[in-house]
C-alpha cells in the first residue's frame, strides 16, 4: 500500500469520520440536522480552519459518488403511478418555484453586488435549490411526510432533484473556458444523451432484470450490493466516456429498476454508501469555504442569506397561493423550503470550473448557504406554533411509494398468498415482500406486485412504508424467524401490530415471549376442518362435531399455556386424547373454558 493511501485511511480517515461522528451529534441534539454538521465539521477540521486535513479537491472528486448514489436513489422513487399521482406537484408547482426563485434571487444579487448577469444567473438559479437532505428528515421525524404539505414540499423537492442537471446544463453553456480538446459539440452531445438514455433503458429491460433475478436465485446478499452498486456506477461511467453528466446516468438507472421488484432490496443495500459518500461530500464542501474571505465580509453574508430566506419564502407563498394552497400552509410550505441546498455547493463548483464566478465567490455563497440552512429549524419551530393547521385538515395518504400500504405482508407463498386475498378483500392497501425470485415471477403472471428482498432488514421494511403500516405480517415457512429477528423489528415500528405464521408447536412456544399481536400455526385450523369433513364422512352428526372441536381446541389451548409457562413441551400429555383417552358423546363435555392461544 502506498504511502498516500495509508495516510488517507489511517490519519485523514480517522479524522474525518471522527469529526463527523462528533458533529452530528452535537447538531442532531440542537436540532440542526446533520447536513449542517458535516460542513461545519469541514469548515472546521480543513484547512482554513485548525488544518488537520487537506487536500479537499481529491475528496470531493471521490464522495461526489455520493450524489451520483442520491440521483440513483430518486430514480427509484420514480415509478409510473407516483409519477402520475403527483405529476400537478412536480411538474407544475415544481417548475415554476425553480424558474421563479432562481431568477428573483439572480436578479436580488445583480441589483446589489455588481455581478455580471451571467455570474448572476450562475449564483442565482442554484440558490433556488432547497435541501432534501435537511427537509425530509424533518418532516419524517415531526410526522408531517403524510400530510398534504409534506407531499407538496416532497414534489417539489423531487423536481428540484431532477433540474440538477438541466442547471448543470445552463452553467456549462455560460461558460468562460475554452472547449475541451476533443470535446463533442453541443449538437453531438444532445444526440448522445438521446442514445445513452434509450440505451440504458434497453439494458434495463434486457440485462439488469434478468441480472437481479439471477443474483436473488443465489440468495447471496454481498453478490446483490455488488450488482446493486455495479448498476449505478456502469450507468455513470457510461454516461462520463460520452462527456455526459454522471448524475444523469445514475438517475435513468434509477427509473429504469424503479417498477423493479428488486426496488426495496437495492434502495437498503445502496442507502448505506450514499449516506456514508453524502456526509464525506459535505464535509469536503466545508473544507473548502474559504473563511478569510467569509471573515471579511460577514456582515454580506449575513444580509445575503437573509434576502435568500425571505425572496424564497415570499416567491413560494405566492405561488403557493396560486396553486390553491390555503394561506397559512402556502407560507408554512416558503418556510420550509427557503433555505438554499446541497446541490448549490456542486453547481457553485461547476460555475467556478467555467469561470463565470471567482473561487472566493464560490466560498462566500457556499457560506450564505450554510447560514441559510441553519435558519430552518428555527423557521420550522416558529411554523409549528403558528401556522400548521389542525391535524384533521392534514389527514390523507403519503407521497412514499405509489400507496402507503396498511399492511405488509413477508413471504408470498401459500400462507401468505390466502391472508393477502382476504385483506385485498377487504380494501385493505398491502405491499407484498418476498425473496424467492420463482415465486415473484409466478405472481407477476396474475398481476401481482411482490418486491424482493429480506423481510427482515429494518431498512428495507422501511423502505416498503413499515413506519406507517398498522400491521406487519410474517407469513414466511419454517420455524428460522426467531426473537432475535422480530424483536428488533417490533422496537423499530412500535405502532405496527406484528403477527407471525408459527411452523409448530415448538416455535409457539419460543415466540411467546415476544409482544406480538397475534400468532397462528401454520397447520392448526385446515388440521381441525380435515378432522371435521372426516368425522362427517363417517356419519358423526353435527352436534357431536362441534363438541368434539369445543373439546379439542379447549385442552390444546390449556396444554400450550402450561407449556408455554414451564418450557416444557411435555407438560399436561395427559390432556391429549389417545385410543385409551377419548370423549363419551352419550354426555356433554365440560364446560368449555378459556382455549388459550392457538
Amino acid at each position: 500500500m502506498t504511502e498516500p493511501s495509508q495516510a488517507f485511511l489511517i490519519r485523514d480517515g480517522v479524522v474525518m469520520l471522527g469529526a463527523a461522528i462528533g458533529s452530528v451529534l452535537v447538531f442532531r441534539r440542537l436540532g440542526l440536522g446533520a447536513t449542517l454538521g458535516y460542513l461545519v465539521a469541514g469548515a472546521v477540521i480543513g484547512p482554513q480552519g485548525l488544518g488537520l486535513i487537506g487536500g479537499a479537491e481529491a475528496k470531493l472528486g471521490i464522495a461526489e459518488l455520493g450524489i451520483v448514489l442520491l440521483l440513483f436513489l430518486v430514480g427509484l422513487e420514480l415509478h409510473p403511478n407516483r409519477l402520475w399521482r403527483l405529476r400537478r406537484d412536480i411538474f407544475g408547482l415544481g417548475l415554476v418555484q425553480v424558474v421563479t426563485c432562481g431568477l428573483a434571487i439572480a436578479g436580488v444579487i445583480f441589483a446589489t453586488t455588481g455581478f455580471s448577469l451571467a455570474a448572476s444567473l450562475a449564483l442565482g438559479l442554484p440558490l433556488a435549490l432547497s435541501s432534501t437532505a435537511q427537509v425530509l428528515p424533518m418532516l419524517q421525524s415531526a410526522g408531517r411526510l403524510n400530510t398534504p404539505a409534506g407531499e407538496r414540499a416532497f414534489s417539489v423537492l423531487l423536481f428540484q432533484d431532477l433540474s440538477l442537471i438541466p442547471l448543470i446544463t445552463i452553467i456549462a453553456t455560460l461558460s468562460r473556458t475554452p472547449p475541451v480538446p476533443g470535446a463533442p459539440p453541443g449538437w453531438l452531445l444532445g444526440l448522445y444523451t438521446v442514445g445513452a438514455i434509450v440505451g440504458l433503458v434497453l439494458a434495463g429491460r434486457f440485462i439488469l432484470n434478468p441480472l437481479f433475478r439471477l443474483v436473488g436465485n443465489m440468495g447471496e446478499r454481498e453478490l446483490f450490493v455488488a450488482a446493486g452498486l455495479f448498476t449505478v456506477l456502469a450507468a455513470a461511467a457510461v454516461m462520463e466516456m460520452l462527456h455526459l453528466s454522471t448524475a444523469l446516468g445514475a438517475f435513468v438507472a434509477g427509473v429504469m429498476l424503479a417498477d423493479s421488484p428488486y426496488r426495496h432490496e437495492l434502495e437498503a443495500d445502496v442507502e448505506p454508501f450514499r449516506t456514508i459518500l453524502l456526509g464525506l461530500f459535505f464535509l469536503a464542501v466545508g473544507m473548502l469555504l474559504d473563511l478569510g474571505v467569509i471573515m471579511e465580509r460577514p456582515l454580506f453574508v449575513i444580509a445575503m442569506a437573509a434576502a435568500v430566506v425571505a425572496t424564497k419564502t415570499v416567491v413560494m407563498f405566492g405561488i403557493a397561493r396560486m396553486f390553491g394552497v390555503p394561506t397559512r400552509p402556502a407560507l408554512s410550505f416558503g418556510l420550509l423550503l427557503s433555505q438554499g441546498g446541497e446541490f448549490a455547493f456542486v453547481l457553485f463548483a461547476q460555475a467556478s470550473g467555467a469561470l463565470l464566478i471567482a473561487p472566493e465567490a464560490a466560498s462566500l455563497f457556499g457560506a450564505i448557504v450554510t447560514l441559510s440552512m441553519a435558519t430552518t429549524p428555527f423557521l420550522m419551530m416558529f411554523s409549528r406554533r403558528f401556522l400548521t393547521p389542525p391535524p384533521s385538515q392534514e389527514d390523507r395518504p403519503g407521497p412514499d411509494g405509489s400507496i402507503s400500504p396498511a399492511a405488509i405482508i413477508v413471504g408470498y407463498g401459500r400462507f401468505g398468498q390466502t391472508v393477502a386475498q382476504m385483506l385485498l378483500a377487504a380494501g385493505v392497501r398491502v405491499s407484498l415482500i418476498d425473496r424467492r425470485v420463482e415465486q415473484i415471477d409466478v405472481a407477476q403472471k396474475f398481476d401481482v406486485k411482490v418486491f424482493y428482498g429480506d423481510g427482515t432488514r429494518i431498512d428495507l421494511l422501511r423502505n416498503a412504508g413499515a413506519a406507517d403500516a398498522q400491521a406487519i405480517l410474517f407469513c414466511v415457512d419454517g420455524n428460522g424467524l426467531d426473537k432475535a429477528q422480530l424483536q428488533p423489528i417490533l422496537e423499530a415500528f412500535p405502532k405496527a401490530a406484528i403477527l407471525v405464521r408459527a411452523y409448530d408447536r415448538l416455535h409457539m412456544m419460543s415466540l411467546s415471549k415476544l409482544d406480538l399481536a397475534g400468532a397462528v400455526r401454520e397447520l392448526f385450523e385446515s388440521a381441525v376442518l380435515l378432522g371435521r369433513e372426516t368425522l362427517d364422512r363417517l356419519g358423526f352428526s353435527p352436534e357431536n362435531i362441534e363438541m368434539i372441536e369445543t373439546e379439542y381446541r379447549r385442552r390444546d389451548g390449556l396444554r400450550l399455556e402450561a407449556q408455554i409457562a414451564s418450557g416444557d413441551v411435555t407438560v399436561k400429555r395427559e390432556m391429549m386424547f389417545s385410543a385409551d383417552r377419548s370423549l363419551d358423546l352419550s354426555t356433554e363435555p365440560e364446560a368449555e373454558q378459556n382455549h388459550g392461544t392457538r
